[in-house]
């Protein structure tokens, strides 16, 4: 909360002041000078807009033995950690030289000071106010804390300076929050059964959050695990392992599919986890097969690293674990992977750190230019073959990428290509392009998506992909 320091010389009522404002008889209140030697802190209750007041010391009463060091602590003490500060001279003595000495001290102060004239009991005292300007704080406001005269005035005051703190501080904890939210990212975590899923989410949040089982099918519905990393809040998904439809023995199983489906389709990132150790399957392939045709990121897990030839050299396994992924799962090629053991806690910093390079890489979409000229290149390199139905060749007019950011924390640029006749266009060409994309534009863990539409001819007949490039 904002905190407001009470400074000022022996006894000029100081203490008194800040009992009456916790409302409470916290400081002992005595006339004689130097009664409080520590800083005492409550929370303010007389102010509408919560905040702390600190009753501090007070300065000397003379400007002998070592006055000079007590103003300093004292007034730095109150400069460096409160918000405001009420300076609090005693309106019936008058204007002393330690008030003075103090003031001077104060003008240096950040926070902003407020001058009190405490002992204000009669309308004659305030007849005095005036020599207390020459200090630089202005005419300062007169109470008696003693009998309560101008407290609500200087409520007031306090509320003055304590409201807009609490509004800009909300205000700025509503933007960090909101910052946190929109930049988590929701991450799917599939796979099929008694791949190490639950394991896996347990060595990211280092707890036994899932249930671990040996038993495959163990986790049954999707779980949204709230995990925050480097300042973002994202949530992890943990979803039901999927086996064949046909080997599903109950309808809960059945369930547990779908909403497995639908976690891949919400999902900003997928994690395929595989069990390395045992190779993949079918269904790791069918699973694959899901996140390509909704089109999501990806990263692949390839888990139980520490039981996949665990006596070789490290670089030759990977180079097979390599291998044996991009041929069975040629299809999900855009996917880097990392290599871990979830029950181990084996390298599991390698996934946020994948997941950060694919994050950067969908941020840096290919320019129109740049594309239109790889794609001219691609197809001088290989021209398409002759359409056997239709007796002609598809020919590139125009290419250019469109990214969506608003509704997913990692956008897929869609590649839209304009073409004579789209029906020209055969898939296994699409996928030479779509690989040349890849060799020439960086981006890993992004699918890459094309739309391909056809463009009529005008009058003047249509430009062609070289004349497009030559005028950009």
């Amino acid at each position: 909360m904002p905190t407001i320091a009470i400074v000022g010389r022996p006894n000029v009522g100081k203490s008194a002041l800040f009992n009456r404002l916790a409302q409470r008889r916290i400081a002992i209140v005595h006339d004689q000078p130097g009664v409080t030697r520590d800083r005492i802190a409550a929370p303010c209750v007389a102010t509408e807009h919560p905040c702390t007041i600190i009753d501090t010391g007070g300065i000397g009463a003379t400007l002998d033995d070592g006055f000079a060091d007590q103003v300093t602590i004292e007034a730095d003490i109150a400069m460096e950690t409160a918000d405001a500060i009420l300076f609090v001279v005693d309106a019936r003595d008058g204007l002393t030289p330690i008030d003075e000495a103090l003031a001077q001290k104060l003008r240096r102060a950040k926070p902003p000071v407020h001058l009190v004239l405490n002992k204000a009991d009669h309308t004659e005292q305030e007849l005095m106010v005036g020599d207390f300007a020459k200090l630089g704080f202005g005419a300062g406001l007169p109470v008696s804390a003693a009998h309560g005269r101008g407290i609500s005035e200087l409520t007031e005051l306090i509320d003055s300076i304590v409201g807009p703190l609490l509004e800009r501080e909300a205000e700025e904890k509503k933007e960090a929050e909101e910052i946190i939210t929109r930049d988590g990212l929701k991450i799917a975590i599939v796979g099929k059964p008694n791949a190490g899923k639950s394991s896996l989410i347990n060595a990211i949040l280092k707890d036994e959050r899932t249930i671990v089982s040996e038993i495959a099918g163990t986790t049954r519905d999707a779980i949204d695990i709230p995990y925050e990393y480097a300042g973002e809040r994202h949530t992890l998904i943990d979803t039901a392992g999927l086996r064949p439809r046909q080997k599903m023995d109950t309808s809960v199983e059945v369930f547990s599919a779908q909403r497995t489906e639908k976690s891949i389709r919400r999902a900003d990132i997928c994690l395929l986890v595989v069990d390395l150790a045992a190779g993949i399957s079918a269904m790791d392939r069918k699973i694959a097969q899901l996140i390509k045709e909704e089109r999501k990121p990806c990263l692949i897990i390839l888990n139980k690293w520490d039981l996949y030839h665990p006596g070789g050299n490290r670089k030759d396994r990977l180079e097979e674990a390599e291998e044996q992924i991009r041929t069975d799962l040629f299809f999900l090629a855009y996917a880097p992977f990392a290599a871990v053991s979830a029950k181990e806690g084996q390298h599991i910093s390698q996934i946020f750190s994948q997941i950060s390079k694919i994050r950067e890489a969908a941020r840096n979409p290919v320019t129109t230019g740049r594309l239109n000229k790889l794609l001219q290149d691609a197809f001088t390199i290989k021209p398409p073959g002759q359409h056997k139905k239709y007796k002609k060749r598809v020919k590139l007019l125009y290419a250019t990428a469109v990214v969506n950011d608003k509704y997913t924390a990692i956008p897929v640029p869609q590649f839209i290509l304009f073409v004579n006749d789209k029906r020209l266009m055969h898939e296994h060409y699409e996928q030479y392009l779509a690989n040349r994309i890849r060799e020439k534009h960086h981006i890993p863990g992004i699918p890459v998506v094309f739309s391909i539409r056809s463009r009529n001819k005008s009058k003047t007949g249509s430009r062609t992909l070289g004349d497009l490039t030559e005028e950009q």
